[in-house]
């Protein structure tokens, strides 16, 4: 069934998904198949990425795709099956380019086509992070853009002043505004922070790695737990107290503990992986995002 915005799927986008699934068939082998391991967790359907790794969600910001051939939409899709990821923060950059400029109304409509191309690949858009502009109709936009593509919440660099003014459109809307943070912002420990009192659809994009490198190597499991209510989604990245970033299992972030404590407690809320460190010669970045995959589907067997 058509929503009032779907349309139809052209013969080259049915055949960019026909490549998709390929991708997907070959990254869900099994390893006597293609060489590959299967991945962990519930039975996905057939040729469809499944990173749910013992309710514990893992995705990805594609921030960590950055520096290679992945740009557009479709690109980025490809790169998320390869590395048989289920859940992602899609960065405004490939939402830009695939809605276009021009009318409000044929932008949403590509924005449904967009959720519905990730969804019929097996990815979920659980957030998006896409610049508000200064206007409200620009920030209203905005949110209409996230409902468009199936998201619950829009990230934001932290800053309180910004929290204030998107908290009635976040009400409005019922769509979470989760500010990130880096080793200098990070939520408050000694008490309540006061950015959450901007309003109640107001959240975190934890960081765990910048908040341990700039703690200079505090645990952020306490963070997590003080407010495990209003985080909407974790930033992984392996750090050192002195600022390192390293190869996941070569730092000192807790991440294999912060994994296991989420398969513990329940959350919901999904881990993405941010690549953060310096890709190795004769790699790239698909390829060092799904060793982060195997991390945590190791760390969570």
């Amino acid at each position: 069934m058509k929503t009032p915005f779907m349309t139809e799927v052209p013969a080259t986008r049915r055949a960019f998904l026909g490549g998709v699934a390929a991708i997907a068939a070959c990254a869900l082998a099994p390893r006597g198949a293609m060489g590959a391991a299967s991945p962990a967790g519930a039975a996905a359907p057939a040729g469809k990425p499944n990173s749910v790794f013992n309710g514990v969600r893992i995705g990805c910001i594609t921030y960590s795709y950055r520096g290679g051939k992945v740009d557009t939409a479709e690109d980025t899709l490809k790169a998320l099956i390869q590395d048989g990821l289920s859940e992602v923060e899609l960065m405004g950059g490939p939402i830009q380019s695939y809605m276009g400029k021009g009318d409000k109304s044929e932008q949403l409509a590509k924005c449904q086509a967009l959720r519905k191309m990730y969804n019929d690949a097996g990815v979920n858009i659980h957030i998006h992070k896409m610049g508000f502009g200064k206007s409200d109709e620009e920030i209203d936009f905005n949110f209409q853009v996230a409902k468009a593509l199936g998201c619950v919440g829009i990230t934001a660099e932290r800053n309180e002043a910004l929290a204030k003014k998107l908290a009635p459109f976040a009400d409005k809307h019922k769509i979470w505004v989760v500010f990130h943070n880096h080793t200098n912002n990070y939520p408050v420990m000694d008490k309540m922070d006061p950015i959450l009192e901007c309003g109640q659809y107001i959240g975190f994009n934890f960081d765990v790695g910048h908040y341990f490198a700039g703690t200079k190597g505090l645990s952020p499991i306490p963070v997590i737990e003080k407010y495990h209510d209003r985080i909407v989604s974790l930033h992984l990245k392996d750090r050192t107290a002195d600022g390192g970033n390293l190869p996941w299992g070569q730092g000192k972030t807790p991440l294999k503990e912060i994994l296991q404590l989420m398969r513990k407690e329940k959350w919901t809320f999904p881990g993405d992986i941010e690549l953060e460190y310096k890709v190795p010669q004769g790699s790239d970045s698909v390829a060092e995002v799904a060793k982060c995959v195997r991390y945590c589907k190791e760390a969570l067997a």
